[in-house]
């Protein structure tokens, strides 16, 4: 295997023809680089979408009121459902529920508010919350505190400050705590600061976000008992998609909606979210997995094509060294060996093509900011290993079809062979 003689008769087959050896060794780089970015893409799609979910527990709920569409005890159709704060303890009592946080939006949900700090002026998207909150959307506490019960009871005007928020309303140095912001004209003391663990859309909503407690937030803003939305987790025992159909019913008996009224109650329910993301990651994957073998297939059905071309020009070279007295075993292993070297050496530069390529999308994608919706891009190394193990089988079997072809050549013909 590692005769140096046999090494140097490699090489000086393959750089007998150099242009010939190149555009074949292209097809298998090509193949390679193609693998390579299509793996890249796909990770870095999959770690987009979990940075922009990081933030928010697997096991989340959202449930909202919308419009209904069916007339129900003598209530017309085109009503707008609102929950109200007592929908909280009938909530409380589903089986499989673990925290219920309701919440509302100051000028409603996407809308910002005016936010005012000495004379300068910006606008906030301001939630009112109860300290649960924080159980299902994961915020990092960067200095202060967050929301306690003792806010909601004694219903203190203090509030907890997204980071953006900081970096765009306070001077540079200036300690958060113990400000003062003016919202809507009512003015609360900051007594936390916060950062989003999310990234994209959802991150930049959480950093440009003031969470006000619930009491408050309706005493200060006179919005009474309505609530926005409810933020819910579930037990982890809980059966995700049955729980979010036992809600729905509680409410929808609480506000007169019509069990097949499915456009009144809307929600949003990670369990199931999560379930359908791992399954379309795998069928993503797999996908880019298929596209790249077949592509790196291509470049190696090439190999075996200039294969039998050069054992076919090689057809007297093989005639004298079977008169010589080489049984057909060292001749197919000679022409794998040919096969392996070329298709092994253009996937390695495929895969050093690939390492460059990523690190650059590496170093754009940290210029690009949060907000990008693509992680950054990752191969592992084990997967590395696969592609090449792939390529290496693919080689060896490439020069099968040649190898065989080569050993079937019968000395006295192949003297005669033009």
């Amino acid at each position: 295997m590692f005769d140096i003689d046999k090494w140097r008769e490699i090489w000086a087959t393959l750089s007998a023809n150099p242009l010939r050896t190149l555009l074949t060794a292209l097809g298998v780089f090509w193949g390679m680089l193609m693998l390579m970015i299509m793996l890249m893409f796909s990770s870095a799609l999959v770690s987009g979408v979990q940075k922009q979910m990081n933030g928010i527990s697997s096991n989340a709920l959202f449930v909202w009121g919308g419009v209904t569409t069916e007339a129900y005890e003598g209530l017309q159709p085109g009503r707008r459902v609102q929950f109200e704060i007592d929908d909280m303890e009938p909530l409380k009592h589903v089986a499989g529920l673990d925290t219920v946080a309701p919440r509302i939006q100051l000028g409603g949900f996407m809308t910002p508010s005016k936010v005012t700090y000495n004379n300068k002026t910006a606008s906030f998207h301001v939630m009112g919350d109860f300290p649960d909150i924080i159980k299902v959307v994961t915020l990092l506490i960067k200095q202060g505190r967050f929301l306690n019960e003792r806010d909601i009871t004694d219903a203190r005007k203090i509030c907890i400050i997204g980071n953006a928020v900081a970096e765009q309303m306070l001077p540079p140095g200036t300690d958060p705590i113990g400000s003062w912001l003016q919202i809507n004209g009512v003015y609360f003391r900051v007594v936390g600061l916060t950062k989003t663990l999310r990234s994209g859309n959802l991150g930049d909503r959480d950093d440009n976000s003031i969470f006000v407690p619930f009491t408050a937030f309706r005493a200060a803003f006179h919005t009474g008992d309505k609530v926005g939305f409810f933020a819910l987790t579930a037990k982890d025992d809980a059966d995700g998609p049955q729980l979010e159909t036992d809600i729905k019913t509680v409410l929808g008996r609480r506000h007169r909606v019509a069990p097949t009224d499915q456009l009144a109650i809307n929600s949003f329910n990670a369990f199931v979210f999560f379930r359908k993301t791992a399954s379309i990651f795998i069928a993503i994957n797999t996908m880019m997995w298929i596209v790249g073998v077949l592509t790196l297939l291509a470049g190696v059905i090439g190999v075996t094509n200039i294969m039998l071309i050069t054992v076919k020009e090689r057809t007297k070279e093989f005639g004298v060294r079977k008169a010589l007295g080489a049984n057909p075993i060292s001749v197919i292993v000679m022409v794998m060996k040919e096969s392996i070297v070329l298709t092994s050496a253009a996937g390695i530069f495929g895969i050093v093509a690939g390492i460059g390529v990523m690190a650059l999308l590496v170093m754009a994608l940290e210029n690009a900011g949060p907000k990008f919706p693509f992680g950054a891009p990752n191969v592992a190394l084990s997967t590395v290993g696969w592609a090449f193990g792939i390529l290496v089988t693919a080689g060896a079997f490439a020069g099968i079809i040649p190898a065989y072809h080569a050993a079937s050549i019968k000395p006295v013909e192949a003297l005669r062979a033009e």
